[in-house]
C-alpha cells in the first residue's frame, strides 16, 4: 500500500529545515527545542491515538503581536498499521 505514496522530495525537506531556523529566530527558542517539542507531542498523542508520525508539522504563527503554535497531526484511519 504504501509503494505509492509519494516521498518528501530533498527541497522539501530543505524548506521545511530551513523554516524552523526562522521560527528559532523569532521566538528565541533555543535550537532543537521545536524538533524536542514536536517528538514529545508525537509521543504523548500516539498513546492514544495512532497518528502519522512522518507527516506531523509544527509551527509559529505570528498575528500581529501575538503568537501561535500551531500543530498539524494527521491520524491514521483505524485499523491501518504504520508501514515505518
Amino acid at each position: 500500500m504504501g509503494f505509492f505514496r509519494s516521498r518528501k522530495s530533498s527541497a522539501q525537506d530543505a524548506k521545511e529545515r530551513l523554516q524552523l531556523v526562522l521560527v528559532h529566530d523569532r521566538t528565541n527558542l533555543p535550537p532543537g527545542a521545536l524538533e524536542a517539542l514536536k517528538d514529545d507531542l508525537i509521543a504523548a498523542i500516539s498513546k492514544y491515538v495512532e497518528i502519522e508520525a512522518q507527516a506531523v508539522h509544527i509551527s509559529i504563527e505570528r498575528q500581529g503581536r501575538s503568537q501561535r503554535l500551531v500543530a498539524d497531526i494527521p491520524l491514521r484511519p483505524r485499523g491501518q498499521r504504520a508501514t515505518d
